[in-house]
């Protein structure tokens, strides 16, 4: 199948990924706990903790060629993580595929 914008895939964490997701949800964590916090629209970056290998669903966002796109990938808490430039590839971190028909 082709990819195009509008189409939800599944996308496996990497390391980095992991990383880069627990910072900013323990980011989130010690500013909320300042006395400069207030209820001010900020996007709360709060959930599960993330690993490496956790699959999660992603919608496509951009395409740039047959098998490497920007996705936004629905996580398990109040955020979204932006991975961009990832390959199609089955069995790997950091690289999407197409979810199974069950």
């Amino acid at each position: 199948m082709k990819p195009s914008i509008g189409r939800i895939v599944h996308y496996t964490l990497s390391e980095q990924d992991a990383e880069a997701i627990n910072k900013r949800r323990s980011d989130f964590h010690k500013y909320l706990k300042s006395e400069g916090y207030g209820d001010i629209g900020y996007i709360a970056h709060y959930g599960n903790e993330a690993r490496a290998g956790d699959v999660y669903p992603a919608m496509i966002v951009r395409v740039w060629d047959d098998d490497m796109v920007n996705l936004s990938v629905q996580l398990d808490g109040t955020d979204t993580y932006w991975a961009t430039s990832r390959r199609e590839g089955e069995g790997l971190h950091n690289h999407w595929v197409w979810p199974p028909r069950v």
